[in-house]
């Protein structure tokens, strides 16, 4: 059988993080061991009755059998508008503000298809998910890292950037809560942000899929769009798949700016067919009618937070205890780079974590736990690593 060579973007290419982290774990599985999984962000919850009958309604009706708008229903467009306007207060036109996306990641994949030349600078605030990289080089542009230092609260420095590097500047990536820190951004970083935006015309994108999964009802996480002047610099890209456990049903929105929903929209036009209606309905019923629920989720994540940041600091392994997403950024033990710790800690204890240099150079020195397991196995989990 004939082999044929890669084109030279996927070539140079180091494999996906998560996807190694897959292939080492099947390696340990075989062997017999007990796998703790808190590597990957997946929720382990199910998705609430609610939303899946929600979808066994709406797969009935043959009207949704057929290719649906490749910018989403309006009422799944309604919907998002609707609780942008309840939980942050921000207001948005669902005909030119609001897209349906067949989940976040790949609206995110696809945004510098819209407006990213070759040459062009994107800022990246680092540790990071890997798809903003990714896909600026896949169009030609030049990813420029922003580190993120526990010194600086995990904010890149505004003030630090030059102006020649602003005005080089297409766009900057950020993403609050984040992944993987887990930190959260004062109103006083977006207002500074969107200063500079508008200083130097560049596009803001936000990352916002974690939001809604948050500890202290007077710290809950802010939207750019709730901050004045946010609509006109920034298009921010939020998700289902965290708030109702819904990784797998693949539906999300961006949101903001019109010029830069339109010029999303543009390459899904030509790149995609949407997403199931009977889900974008279902998913219409969770933004809706989910409030109750994600509360509930918040307190189980809540508990999960505690025992494990409990449990590290027993075990002398210091901590950032997170005010919002399902994310632990730990230190990693004195005597060991992050891939090493990780790699020891699974093949010895079977207990799967994310390397933090895998999210990019200043997370070095760090790994990732996901609460993504009961607090039972949590305990175990975190028992095991105390003990390597």
């Amino acid at each position: 059988m004939s082999e044929f060579q890669l084109a030279q973007r996927l070539a140079n290419l180091a494999p996906y993080l998560f996807a190694a982290i897959d292939k080492a774990k099947e390696e340990v599985r075989a062997r017999g061991v007990d796998i703790i999984s808190l590597g990957i962000g997946d929720p382990d919850l199910p998705t609430p009755d609610f939303i899946i009958n929600a979808l066994f309604e709406a797969a009935k009706r043959p009207a949704n059998h057929q290719y649906p708008s490749y910018i989403g229903m309006l009422s799944f467009r309604q919907a998002v508008a609707g609780w942008y306007k309840r939980r942050f207060g921000a207001v948005l036109d669902p005909n030119t503000e609001v897209l349906g996306l067949i989940g976040s990641k790949e609206g995110i994949a696809h945004f510098p298809l819209a407006f990213v030349n070759p040459g062009d600078v994107a800022l990246i605030a680092t540790p990071n998910y890997p798809v903003y990289g990714v896909s600026t080089e896949f169009v030609g542009g030049i990813p420029k890292y922003l580190p993120l230092t526990d010194q600086n609260d995990f904010l890149p420095d505004l003030d630090a950037i030059d102006s020649d590097t602003w005005k080089s500047a297409k766009l900057i990536y950020i993403n609050y809560p984040n992944n993987p820190t887990a930190a959260t951004a004062p109103r006083s970083f977006y207002e500074k942000l969107i200063e500079k935006a508008k200083e130097f015309n560049v596009i803001v994108v936000h990352d916002a899929a974690y939001t809604e999964i948050y500890f202290d009802e007077g710290k809950k996480p802010l939207s750019i769009m709730e901050i004045p002047g946010g609509k006109d610099v920034a298009i921010e890209f939020h998700s289902l798949s965290k708030t109702y456990n819904m990784t797998g049903w693949r539906i999300g929105m961006a949101v903001g700016n019109a010029s830069l929903v339109k010029g999303l929209a543009k390459v899904k036009e030509q790149m995609d067919s949407g997403i199931f209606q009977a889900v974008q309905e279902a998913g219409a019923v969770a933004l809706n009618d989910g409030d109750a629920f994600s509360a509930q989720l918040r307190g189980i994540y809540k508990e999960r937070r505690d025992v494990v940041v409990d449990a590290l600091k027993k075990a002398g392994i210091a901590c950032r205890v997170p005010d919002a997403s399902f994310y632990i950024w730990s230190k990693v033990p004195k005597g060991f780079t992050s891939q090493e710790f990780v790699t020891k800690l699974l093949m010895q204890t079977g207990v799967v974590t994310t390397p933090g240099n895998g999210f990019g150079a200043p997370g070095e020195g760090y790994f990732r736990i996901s609460l993504t397991v009961d607090t039972d196995r949590l305990k175990e989990a975190v028992l095991r690593i105390s003990q390597l």
